[in-house]
């Protein structure tokens, strides 16, 4: 059964590493194609929030590649260099789901709610999650209890991936529905932004997947070594 657990984890690392390499390549291609409209990231995000009425949300530069996220702690919408300065394709898209993020928080959207109260929690189970499952396989037979413990924080984390699902597609669609409205994005650009976000969503699905089948996995440990 551990041997199965392991086999499943490298074939969904497996896919994981496709569809980031995917991903990379995508953003890498629309990269290249500059706007017609000529906007850089940074001027994509603050026109959308200022079109949906978002005047409390900075935009700032971070280090990094891919690195984009909104902060809704001090919210922020953090770009990464070549998102934040780039006027292509790729840059639109990615300003633009981030502040599709702002606009959830703005809008009290349930998921990204729901999502917020957990992450304290995942940040602490994430940290003990995969001692506690070890110690819990090794002392199985002598406390089974402790592989319990491990099965419930870890569906913690799979329960904050399969919330994850919802909160990014959703930020995705406001993206591409400010896109295509306003016409930052001609016709000829829009399906590539769309099919950049496409792959960014997937990495999230499969993220989601891989944690619960692996959950479910150790669940089956725990019933099978107890009996």
């Amino acid at each position: 059964m551990i041997g199965s657990i392991w086999l499943v984890s490298m074939l969904f690392i497996g896919i994981s590493l496709l569809v980031s390499f995917q991903l990379k390549s995508k953003f890498a291609q629309y990269n290249k194609v500059v706007l017609t409209s000529g906007l850089t990231g940074a001027e994509v995000a603050q026109k959308m929030l200022k079109e949906n009425g978002i005047y409390d949300v900075q935009v700032t530069s971070v280090d990094g590649f891919l690195s984009d996220h909104y902060n809704p702690l001090n919210k922020t919408v953090n770009l990464s260099p070549d998102v934040y300065n780039g006027n292509s394709i790729a840059s639109a898209a990615v300003a633009a789901h981030e502040c599709g993020h702002a606009v959830q928080h703005a809008t009290a959207y349930p998921w990204l709610m729901l999502r917020s109260r957990l992450v304290p929690v995942v940040q602490f189970s994430s940290s003990l999650v995969q001692w506690v499952l070890i110690a819990g396989i090794i002392m199985i037979k002598v406390f089974p209890t402790l592989l319990l413990a491990g099965i419930v924080l870890f569906a913690l984390t799979t329960l904050f991936s399969v919330i994850t699902l919802p909160v990014e597609i959703d930020a995705s669609n406001r993206a591409l529905a400010w896109l295509q409205k306003t016409n930052v994005t001609n016709t000829e650009e829009y399906p590539k932004a769309k099919d950049a976000l496409k792959w960014a969503a997937l990495t999230y699905v499969v993220a989601a997947i891989a944690s619960i089948v692996t959950l479910l996995q150790y669940i089956l440990i725990y019933n099978n070594r107890r009996s």
